[in-house]
């Protein structure tokens, strides 16, 4: 299987990747596109299903671009996954197979891998008959395929969907209409606090204003959780779903959740618990019971003893960097955008956190800052220990040199794409760190995407 899911075979020695085909099946695929020397094909039928073919809960997989893999066993998405980041880790990295096997532990599932998105951006437009839908674009492309019960969100999903539905329908708000830039309603942002039950929803619309939005308002406001209903204005032709602009129009500007620390060893939870307040344009991890084992795991990975000063590079609202205050001596954590930080010094002062200080500003910038230019005391210059969590992209060179520069005892490495984790991974390695732990998470089950973390310690080369 390729990284996206798709099935890779071979017809008359040319390689086909094929999507919907899984590894084990025998099947009858047409092909779509060729190249020199592959192709791409879809399966007209299946002759042998693969003994790992399971029949999906949901009857829109195919068409929806959500889950790739949701015909795939439970048990092997989770040994693919595991897979995939150990193929990168050798195939990017170039880390030796027995390298990678030595430090490699077993990927982390879901007991229920359903049900578990606490946030759902649902696309709002029209059907081919003109018909009002909303749900989620089909793969590769921006056609809706209408959904009012998606499976790995929260059930609280449907009645609010139905209730801006019938409220477009009864006051004739147009839906955005992406190829002439007129409508109105875009997206609809709806984020939920396992925890707390606590519901936002924010409509994203092409105005600056909204018509008739008491009525909207008091058709949410009916919904048993409902916090926080705000509107966000996006005026621009773009694929980008929030503008810059948000505002409440009922209720809070956010709501709160809580990230509970887990033990790592059968990740059940202990009484300590961090709150956070999620806005529309925060950065939230959208599995929260993945999330706690995630970070608690970074946590133990960062062995900390109360005594350390600690980096948190892309710290976000500062998720990683509160659950690390909580075992260290001083957190340092920086982040891009200034709402996030704003947020971060707000959820310290709501837990009481005052071991934790924040900065904005882009990583690759800050940190040498403080480096080279002497601006810090020696611990922000010579931490014990980095932890990373950064975009898909990976760490910025700078942002590693001076993290070799540093010369932390430990630096740990929280990835959304392995593939550039496994390139920055090479680098520091390189720089003279030693790989200690590699352990993959499923964070988005039936689908392609993996999280990791890693732990790398200082090792003899300086």
């Amino acid at each position: 299987m390729g990284v996206g899911g798709e099935g890779i075979g071979k017809y008359e020695g040319m390689t086909f990747f094929i999507k919907d085909a899984l590894i084990g099946d025998t099947i009858k695929a047409r092909a779509t596109k060729l190249k020199k020397n592959y192709g791409y094909a879809r399966v007209e039928k299946i002759i042998i299903p693969s003994p790992y073919r399971v029949v999906p809960e949901c009857p829109l997989h195919r068409q929806c671009g959500g889950c790739q893999i949701q015909a795939l066993s439970y048990e092997e998405q989770l040994a693919f996954k595991k897979q995939k980041v150990k193929n990168n880790l050798m195939r990017i990295g170039g880390f030796a197979e027995e390298e990678v096997d030595a430090v490699m532990l077993p990927a982390v599932g879901m007991e229920y891998p359903y049900r578990y998105r606490n946030k759902a951006q649902f696309p709002v437009g029209y059907d081919k008959e003109g018909n009002l839908v909303m749900g989620f674009y089909a793969a590769r492309s921006h056609q809706i395929i209408p959904v009012k019960d998606c499976l790995l969100g929260v059930k609280e999903n449907e009645p609010i969907l139905a209730a801006v539905m019938q409220w477009m329908s009864d006051y004739q708000i147009p839906a955005y209409d992406e190829n002439t830039g007129k409508g109105v309603v875009r997206h609809i942002l709806i984020r939920y606090g396992f925890t707390t039950k606590e519901i936002m929803v924010c409509l994203i619309i092409n105005a600056n204003k909204l018509l008739q939005k008491e009525a909207l308002v008091e058709a949410l406001r009916q919904i048993e959780g409902m916090t926080s209903i705000s509107i966000n204005s996006n005026l621009e032709k773009t694929n980008v779903i929030l503008g810059k602009e948000t505002q409440c129009i009922w209720g809070m500007p956010y709501i709160t959740d809580y990230i509970h620390l887990r033990n790592t060893q059968d990740f059940s939870l202990t009484d300590t618990a961090i709150a956070y307040h999620i806005s529309p344009q925060s950065f939230y991890q959208v599995n929260p019971v993945q999330t706690e084992k995630l970070y608690s795991t970074a946590l133990e990975f960062a062995q900390l003893t109360g005594k350390e000063s600690v980096w948190d590079l892309y710290c976000g609202i500062g998720t990683i960097s509160l659950f690390l205050s909580q075992k260290a001596r001083q957190v340092y954590g920086v982040e891009i955008v200034p709402q996030a930080i704003e947020d971060a010094k707000n959820n310290a002062r709501l837990n009481g956190i005052t071991n934790a200080q924040f900065f904005a500003g882009k990583a690759e910038e800050v940190l040498p800052e403080f480096y080279e230019k002497s601006a810090g005391d020696e611990e922000m210059r010579h931490p014990d220990v980095i932890v990373v969590d950064p975009p898909r992209k990976g760490c910025d060179e700078q942002c590693l040199s001076t993290m070799l520069a540093m010369k932390p005892e430990r630096i740990v490495y929280v990835s959304c794409d392995s593939a550039t984790l496994a390139r920055d991974l090479r680098i520091l390695v390189d720089g003279g760190y030693e790989l200690k732990k590699v352990q993959a998470f499923d964070q988005f089950a039936h689908t392609t995407h993996v999280e990791t973390v890693v732990l790398l310690s200082k090792g003899m080369v300086d």
